[in-house]
């Protein structure tokens, strides 16, 4: 989520994979370089002739992921380290490039007449996952494009959430790119300047967008126009792309240490504050006074269609907007209740919205520093590891850190987690936003490291990626229903993991859950039942203890990324259906362990997928197996 320098470029990268994992297996069918080169010139999947001459579905299966994993490591905007030395990928490939588009469905359309022509009887119980997952994730591109929706994308392309502007400075300075060695340091140079690029093809997209009667809100557009103003009021010294420079090992000595330091200031002034200038003089001059005064994808042209499909995407099912509001108002009332239950409790004598308010604003709920909520992290980590063993066979080999969000904290939301790299020692790390800590409540923290921690993100993405075993594409998966569905269902284990047993502790894990249930209401409610902002804002306000900001926050963050949110409550009711369904049936064989294995053991999957999975598990009757 990068330009390549034409299409030879990503021939020989093909070609360098179909010699070493392709062609070993079909040395009977033995094709020459040039044979090979010549396949590649027609068509750009190279197994297909392959694919044809072998009965081998499972040799055929693993080549096609490769590929595929191959070719989306070559298009991916952030290209990893070792995609970049391995195939030679640019530095920075641009999603809204005309090269990205063409390539991207091209890809996807062969792939799945490949996939069609293996036989997925004859292949093990992890392969068959693997290619209805494959096969999910094929039509759900391949949907996206034949419905024209792709181009209402990129017509439309500013995201205050989760947009490149915010993500690619993240990636420089929060640890994901590295800096160790020279060549790291020349690699995201030349990220750099396939980033500015990008930021200039933004503009040209965007005014095609306006052209065509493509307008996003103007509530979007006034945030991405903060963000870019915050960037631009840091001193080059405070701006996370020169975080580089400040974190150069000690190995980069004299000549080259200062040779770098030029050319990253240089980058800096003449390339990445340009680019962002020429962002808010067009989005200030330009687009502002043309932005749509509703905030909902129903008032965009497409955008009925465009929100159907993401709510698809993300929630992996077919329900509808109205299916998932009314959803998540029954979800709403039957929390609204645990909460009540813990307000008289605690012996508060006000109603809920007055206790909200308690919570809003009395100093005892909050952390004075960064230190302290970090420490508050790590003792709450500590607490629940010694009862992990009760619940799940296998933990994660890798640490799990809490880290502050590295860029303009006071322009985001509460933060993200981020897995670390496969080896087993790096950490996955919750970036968390450090910024207004007097609205962090300390009783929402519990849940908190439950849901980006343990058992949550950490557990579910670096169990997938430390285990060998797993293609790739389930061990990487990126199904929202299913990941953001296991972290609300892992804060639920909070009492079988010693955890609530403070009665705010237990507030806030029900404020949590509140939260994720409303969101089945004002996203739908914002993008296809034309409620306004204001009303979102009551809703929340309303029903759980978040802050003014924090509320609104949320709700521009649903104005930006329309169907995410609802991926939440949806995926978690599911994992929890399917729980309570073994368990009837399987009875005394029924083990928790056994469960969570197979929720977690094959990767991250569509919500269907998993239904099947657990479904044939029961079948034959639980178990510790992966099928």
């Amino acid at each position: 989520m990068l330009e390549l320098r034409g299409s030879h470029a990503t021939i020989r990268g093909i070609i360098a994979i179909w010699e070493r994992r392709v062609m070993p297996q079909y040395s009977k069918f033995a094709l020459s370089r040039r044979h090979a080169m010549g396949l590649m010139a027609s068509s750009a999947l190279v197994p297909s002739m392959a694919f044809a001459q072998t009965s081998d579905a499972s040799a055929r299966l693993r080549s096609l992921l490769d590929l595929s994993a191959a070719r989306d490591a070559r298009l991916h905007p952030l290209s990893s380290d070792q995609a970049h030395v391995m195939g030679k990928a640019p530095a920075f490939v641009d999603p809204y490039s005309d090269f990205y588009r063409n390539r991207l469905i091209a890809f996807r359309r062969e792939e799945s007449e490949a996939l069609k022509a293996i036989n997925r009887a004859a292949l093990s119980a992890v392969e068959a996952i693997a290619y209805d997952v494959f096969a999910y994730y094929l039509n759900q591109t391949i949907t996206l494009f034949d419905r024209g929706l792709f181009d209402v994308q990129t017509l439309a392309p500013f995201d205050a959430s989760f947009g490149m502007h915010v993500e690619f400075p993240d990636y420089i300075s929060g640890g994901s790119a590295r800096f160790d060695t020279l060549a790291d340091y020349r690699l995201n140079l030349a990220r750099m300047d396939g980033f500015a690029a990008y930021m200039a093809n933004v503009v040209t997209k965007a005014r095609e967008g306006l052209t065509a009667g493509y307008l996003q809100p103007r509530v979007l557009i006034e945030n991405v126009l903060g963000q870019v103003d915050a960037m631009l009021a840091m001193p080059i010294e405070d701006s996370p792309f020169w975080f580089a420079i400040k974190r150069m090992p000690a190995s980069i000595t004299g000549t080259s240490r200062k040779e770098l330091e030029k050319l990253y200031r240089a980058r800096i002034e003449n390339a990445i504050y340009p680019a962002y200038g020429s962002w808010r003089t067009f989005l200030r001059d330009e687009y502002l006074p043309r932005a749509s005064s509703e905030p909902g994808r129903w008032a965009m042209k497409d955008g009925s269609a465009l929100y159907a499909w993401e709510l698809a995407r993300h929630t992996t099912t077919t329900k509808t907007p109205d299916e998932i509001h009314d959803l998540g108002l029954s979800e709403v009332s039957r929390i609204r209740k645990q909460m009540e239950q813990v307000r008289q409790t605690v012996g508060f004598e006000g109603d809920l919205k007055a206790f909200f308010e308690y919570i809003r604003t009395n100093p005892e709920f909050y952390c004075k520093t960064p230190e302290e909520l970090i420490d508050r992290f790590e003792t709450i980590e500590a607490r629940i590891w010694p009862n992990i063993p009760k619940l799940f066979h296998h933990s994660p080999k890798a640490p799990f850190e809490v880290r502050a969000l590295p860029a303009l904290g006071d322009q985001r939301g509460t933060g993200y987690y981020r897995t670390g790299p496969p080896d087993g020692k790096s950490p996955g790390i919750l970036f968390f936003n450090m910024s207004m800590l007097d609205t962090r409540p300390i009783p929402t923290l519990e849940t908190l490291t439950l849901h980006e921690g343990i058992p949550g993100h950490h557990f579910q993405t670096t169990l997938a990626q430390e285990d060998d075993a797993l293609p790739e594409l389930l061990q990487k998966g990126k199904a929202t229903a299913f990941t953001e569905g296991w972290g609300l269902y892992a804060e639920s284990l909070g009492p079988e993991l010693g955890l609530f047993k403070d009665p705010m502790q237990l507030f806030g894990h029900h404020d949590m859950a509140m939260l994720r249930a409303v969101r089945l209401v004002v996203d739908t409610g914002i993008h296809a039942k034309r409620w306004s902002r204001q009303k979102a804002i009551e809703f929340m306000l309303a029903n759980t203890s978040m802050a003014p900001r924090d509320v609104s926050v949320e709700i521009d963050r649903y104005i930006s990324y329309p169907g995410q949110a609802c991926a939440y409550k949806v995926g978690e009711l599911k994992i929890r259906e399917l729980r309570d369904r073994a368990s009837r049936r399987l009875g005394e064989r029924f083990d928790v362990r056994d469960y969570h294995h197979q929720v977690i053991g094959t990767g991250c999957l569509p919500m269907d997928v998993l239904e099947t999975k657990v479904a044939n598990w029961i079948a034959t009757g639980g178990g510790t197996t992966r099928s």
